[in-house]
């Protein structure tokens, strides 16, 4: 089988497929620290984050022999991070509303989130519900559109549309008020 993407660590994946411990703590070192921040960025929790990335990594472990090459390593071990940590989400009953768009409004707080710095802005994406910082974190962060964050979270397109549109609206009112970030 020929891959249609090649892999910078392919001879690590290769290894791992070979039940390689070596090669499976090589790439775990590769990309724990970036498969970490998007468990965090999705379940805002330390412990369960640590813990949605080590069940990802077993769960790529023991099935890396249906990864394909179709995309590359790190963007197919994402999916299963990111798969994993809805599903802590939904332990926690987080709620992805379907919702009518019709009675959304989106305040205009014109500039005044010019002078925010990049940790006020995590600090209040932080205090988001569940359910609005998941999906602002699969479409800001995490690149997703709104078709894919449907079909992941098993919600319509319009109420991903909506949610995102509420949590920037939430955003922007717990920006406003950022004197309750400005600690550390």
């Amino acid at each position: 089988m020929e891959t249609l993407y090649k892999n910078i660590h392919q001879e690590i994946i290769d290894q791992c497929r070979k039940g390689s411990q070596k090669a499976q703590f090589q790439l775990y070192k590769l990309y724990y620290k970036a498969m970490y921040s998007v468990s965090l960025r999705i379940v805002n929790d330390e412990c369960e984050a640590e813990d949605v990335m080590q069940e990802a990594f077993l769960n790529a472990f023991n099935k890396i022999d249906t990864y394909k090459g179709e995309v590359s390593f790190g963007a197919w071990l994402k999916k299963i991070v990111i798969n994993r940590s809805l599903d802590c989400l939904k332990k926690r009953k987080a709620k992805f509303e379907e919702v009518n768009e019709r009675t959304m409004e989106v305040p205009d707080f014109g500039d005044t989130t010019a002078d925010i710095n990049i940790n006020t802005i995590k600090k209040a994406i932080k205090c988001l519900p569940d359910g609005y910082r998941t999906i602002l974190s699969l479409y800001l962060i995490e690149g997703y559109d709104h078709d894919e964050i449907s079909e992941i979270l098993g919600i319509s397109n319009a109420a991903s549309r909506t949610q995102y549109s509420r949590a920037k609206s939430k955003l922007r009112e717990l920006l406003k008020g950022k004197e309750m970030f400005s600690y550390n």
